[in-house]
This record gives C-alpha cells, sequence and structure tokens, in this order.
C-alpha cells in the first residue's frame, strides 16, 4: 500500500511515494520534571535508541504531570512502559519512612510512575524499569528503599556523565532467572549510579540479581497478571546497551511487547542482533 505525498506548490511532478510500514507496538516512556530556563519534560535520547533499534518498538513520551496522567486511558493505547532512569529519587512517604535525604525530588514523576504503572500492570501489559524505575516499581509492589549507599554504588565527587558510568562493580545473576537466560554467565559487571536503593524487596518480586559486595538487589521480575515486570538497578542503555545482559534486556521488552517473551529469551540467549 502507498499513497502520494505532494509538495507545497501542489504540483504532481513533485510528488513522492511513502510506502506503509509494519505495525511496530509502541512503548511509553515516562519523562521527568527539569528545568531549563523554564519547565520541561525530560528523557534523555539514550534512552530511546535501543528501544527503536533492539526492541523494534515506537516510544511515546509520557509527560510526568499528574493533571495530564489518564492512566485508562494511556493503558488502552500503549503495549507497554518503560520507567526510566532519573536525577530525582522516590519521596519517602511512598513506602512508609521518614527517611529524607537532600537529595532532589520529582513528586509528579511519583504520582504519574505509581498511578499508570499499577494501571499497565493490572491490564496485563508489560511494564519494565530502569534505576529510578525499578526503586518506582519496588515500591508499588509493597516495597522499601534505603539511602544508606557506600561509595560502592556511586562514585564520591563526580560530576561528568563519563566519569559517573565509568564506576562499576560486579553482580552475581540468579540461576534459572530472566537475565541469566541471555547467556552471559553467572556474573556480569554493571555501571552503578544511584544513591537511592531497595531496603526491603517488594511482594511477588523474583531477585534476577545482586550485587556480590554487599548483596543489594539489582534486579527483579515478576508476572503478576501475565505480562512481564523486569527492572534493573544499572543503566543497560548507556554506551549503546553492549553486552548480552543489556542487549537481552531490550530484546526482552520487544518481544515482551508481542506478546511472545519466549522468542525473546530464545533471540537473546543466542546473541543475535536485530
Amino acid at each position: 500500500m502507498a499513497f502520494h505525498s505532494f509538495g507545497s506548490t501542489g504540483s504532481v511532478t513533485e510528488f513522492r511515494t511513502c510506502s506503509v510500514k509494519a505495525y511496530r507496538p509502541v512503548i511509553g516512556v515516562l519523562c521527568c520534571n527539569e528545568v531549563a530556563d523554564r519547565p520541561v519534560q525530560l528523557v534523555a535520547s539514550r534512552f530511546i535508541e535501543p528501544l527503536s533499534r533492539i526492541a523494534d518498538a515506537t516510544v511515546l513520551l509520557v509527560p510526568a504531570l499528574a493533571d495530564a496522567c489518564d492512566a485508562a486511558a494511556l493503558t488502552s493505547r500503549l503495549d507497554g512502559l518503560l520507567l526510566t532512569g532519573s536525577r530525582s529519587h522516590v519521596g519517602a512517604q511512598h513506602y512508609g519512612s521518614e527517611q529524607q535525604s537532600d537529595a532532589r525530588l520529582d513528586a509528579q514523576r511519583d504520582y504519574v510512575a505509581l498511578t499508570l504503572a499499577e494501571a499497565m500492570i493490572e491490564s496485563g501489559r508489560p511494564v519494565f524499569g530502569i534505576c529510578r524505575g525499578l526503586q518506582e516499581l519496588n515500591v508499588l509492589f509493597g516495597g522499601t528503599l534505603t539511602q544508606e549507599l557506600g561509595d560502592l554504588h556511586h562514585r564520591p565527587g563526580a560530576h561528568a556523565f563519563d566519569d559517573l558510568f565509568e564506576h562499576h562493580h560486579a553482580a552475581s545473576l540468579q540461576r534459572g532467572g530472566v537475565l541469566h537466560a541471555f547467556g552471559e554467565g553467572d556474573r556480569i559487571t554493571v555501571n552503578s549510579v544511584h544513591r537511592q536503593g531497595i531496603d526491603q524487596l517488594g511482594q511477588g518480586l523474583t531477585v534476577e540479581a545482586v550485587s556480590l559486595e554487599d548483596g543489594l538487589v539489582e534486579a527483579f521480575s515478576a508476572r503478576p497478571c501475565g505480562g512481564d515486570v523486569l527492572a534493573l538497578q544499572w543503566h543497560p542503555e548507556w554506551d549503546g546497551a553492549q553486552g548480552r545482559t543489556n542487549r537481552g534486556f531490550f530484546r526482552r521488552i520487544g518481544s515482551a511487547l508481542r506478546g511472545d517473551t519466549e522468542l525473546g529469551a530464545r533471540s537473546a540467549a543466542a546473541g543475535g542482533e536485530r
């Protein structure tokens, strides 16, 4: 099927033929509230690129604005959701803690993330998390968070992004888990760019990876209503999603959006690139 698109003059000599591409599933990617001379909605481009290249998905940015969040309407239109990392922390009131740090907060992001993720999960649609996204999902499942993390998880004094993401440590993958099936082995090296992490794991979540040095939960999974829930504390999108586990995470997203997680597991384990 094709259609003709005409130039601004309307001349038939200026037309071009455009083929209609096959449908790609749509994944919502949650933004953050930032200020760049004025309030803006922001998401780093590096989260989007592997969703297109590896997951073969179309990305729809979701504003982190409470008044603009119609969870039911968005859930009916999205095939899946990714909760991204952020420079802000999840508010302590959401997990019943009085602990409060001097970190940046984003109350509207909290509201949209928890409300929309709950609606998506209850509808059986897949939801994924990276860094702050893992923390939000843990809270959604009744877990708690802590800011009492050592320098293992964040490079002290680093300000440039490249310096932050050069901070690594070893993590152990749980045998028989979703991530272990991607074929990278029992142990991987992950970047570590966070000052907030899991204290108590949420109900119904299965540990996928832990820090080898201090046992902090680095990844978890679940399928509470038939759709994938999979979240990583590290940033698999950094540096183009290098490594089997990081690429496998995005392949799993693509297959989950299409309703075929078995295909995604086989593809990730095989190491094939789209």
